[in-house]
């Protein structure tokens, strides 16, 4: 099977770390599931606002090892360096029939690389004055 749609251009936005990219590939409905909140962020502002962060905060050194896919999700590995710590995670991506993402979820170890992921994101997700 060839790579789908979808996940040609997810690697297109992460390339580019261009956030407006974002924005025709979520649906309406997306949800993100974070590695470090417990309810999932639903709509697809919310979903945005984590992705943006996440390509300013992983995306310097942000780079996929392996990826798995059928015609409508993906699992992709990854690794990325925060200040000095290598942070290896999975994301979950499930797209509808459109190839508009519907789900996007984050997995990440070991804890302190979560937890420096945590710091570095809160910096990112609040706004500056």
């Amino acid at each position: 099977m060839d790579r789908p749609e979808t996940l040609i251009r997810w690697h297109q936005v992460v390339a580019a770390k261009e956030p407006a990219l974002l924005d025709a590939m979520l649906a309406d409905d997306a949800v993100f599931r974070s590695p470090a909140v417990h309810t999932p962020q639903e709509g697809k502002e919310l979903t945005t606002a984590y992705l943006r962060a996440a390509l300013v905060v992983l995306g310097p050194t942000l780079t996929y090892h392996h990826e798995w896919y059928d015609e409508s999700s993906a699992v992709l590995e990854f690794t990325a360096q925060l200040d000095g710590l290598t942070v290896h995670g999975i994301d979950m991506i499930r797209w509808e029939d459109s190839g508009r993402i519907t789900e996007f979820t984050v997995m990440v170890r070991p804890f302190k690389g979560l937890q420096k992921l945590m710091e570095l994101m809160i910096n990112e997700m609040v706004p500056k004055a």
